[in-house]
């Protein structure tokens, strides 16, 4: 009986091809609106979270505005990690200077650090070595640079062992980083980034000194509001219980809002697909009541014959809910090539996401099933002698 439901639905949906089409259309916009907005978040997401995660999840940083006549010293950086919560910890002085060479001359921007640095903030060498304790302790003028000021201020990458002015000051290039390596704690217009020894800053710039206020700390475990609950304590303590002399930036709370703000889009936007699917469900609702209206006789000419009630309202139902997964299947295909010229012309690499794809497919089976029903019951509740009598 399925069989011949399904068969029969088919040759009536076929028979009118032009309002089969016209009502599948808007099932077909609400599941293309689903798919292809969602999974383009999804992918955005996907990228956002890789880059956050690049920087390390395990990473405080901390600004210092009020020292309260107990400024932190460089030497005393190292008692903070003799904390069990803590891993590594380094200072990290920003301040900008005219980076020259033969080549070019550009403005660049400095970060005073020491050898940590590399590991807590995550940074890769694409050649050289990252800053050593020897550097630090001998004010040498070395530094490591990363890619962008390599190739605008030297004209190539492969530039270890040569030397760059920083401010007129000649600086022996030991490193030079992997691109697309920034430091979330030197975010700036300017991509230009030099890595050089704490030290060497205070003698190059005078607005840094052994007074520390900056530095970044990574936690030893996963437990990154324990780690620093302790490092406020700890703060706390020194700057007199002033918790407006210091700030800490907890490098994780970025993913978790991240997480909530594109899940929260992600929702929104599978609602608005949601409401045009509802429309195309109304739209497939008027459709067959019209065809109801249409084949009364043949509704009469069935019961006349002994189909039940049953029969009559499942072969509709059956109707309305293969228009509904023909337009979901359309908008499926429809939103592939959109996703896939995205990816062309955009030179990305997003996908379907085949959770929605599911989704979109249940929730067509339930709105074909749900403004299916009505004109099926409609159908199934006529009296079969009147439905003769229709013309």
């Amino acid at each position: 009986m399925i069989t011949q439901s399904v068969k029969m639905a088919v040759t009536s949906i076929l028979s009118n091809k032009l309002r089969s089409l016209l009502t599948m259309l808007g099932i077909i916009i609400g599941v293309m609106s689903l798919v292809v907005l969602v999974s383009l978040v999804n992918g955005a997401t996907g990228s956002i979270t890789d880059s956050i995660n690049a920087l390390g999840n395990n990473l405080l940083n901390v600004s210092i505005s009020d020292d309260h006549d107990r400024p932190l010293k460089l030497s005393e950086l190292s008692s903070f990690t003799e904390d069990d919560l803590f891993e590594s910890i380094a200072p990290a002085a920003a301040s900008t200077a005219t980076a020259t060479s033969a080549y070019a001359e550009e403005s660049a921007r400095l970060t005073g650090t020491t050898a940590a640095y590399l590991d807590i903030q995550g940074l890769e060498l694409e050649s050289g070595r990252f800053l050593m304790k020897p550097d630090l302790d001998n004010h040498s003028n070395v530094a490591v640079i990363n890619a962008d000021l390599a190739t605008e201020v030297l004209g190539r990458t492969d530039v270890v062992g040569e030397n760059v002015k920083f401010n007129g000051k000649r600086f022996l290039i030991i490193g030079v980083l992997k691109e697309k390596n920034t430091s979330s704690n030197n975010a700036s217009d300017s991509t230009l980034q030099a890595y050089i020894p704490y030290t060497s800053l205070i003698r190059l710039s005078e607005d840094v000194s052994l007074n520390v206020t900056s530095f970044c700390i990574s936690a030893a475990g996963d437990d990154m509001d324990a780690a620093e609950r302790q490092l406020e304590n700890i703060l706390l303590e020194r700057f007199g219980q002033d918790e407006d002399a210091f700030s800490i930036f907890n490098q994780s709370s970025v993913a978790e809002a991240m997480d909530s703000v594109t899940g929260t889009l992600s929702l929104l936007l599978g609602g608005i697909a949601g409401i045009s699917l509802l429309v195309g469900g109304i739209g497939i609702m008027n459709i067959m009541l019209v065809s109801v209206t249409e084949r009364t006789r043949e509704i009469g000419i069935r019961k006349a014959i002994g189909a039940g009630r049953g029969t009559i309202m499942l072969q509709f139902l059956i109707e309305a809910l293969i228009i509904s997964l023909f337009g979901c299947f359309l908008g499926i295909a429809f939103s592939w090539i959109v996703i896939e010229t995205v990816n062309i012309i955009g030179s990305t690499d997003y996908s379907l996401s085949s959770g929605i794809v599911l989704l979109s497919i249940a929730f067509s089976v339930g709105i074909g099933v749900l403004f299916g029903l009505y004109p099926a019951n409609r159908a199934a509740k006529k009296n079969p002698i009147e439905a003769l009598r229709y013309n």
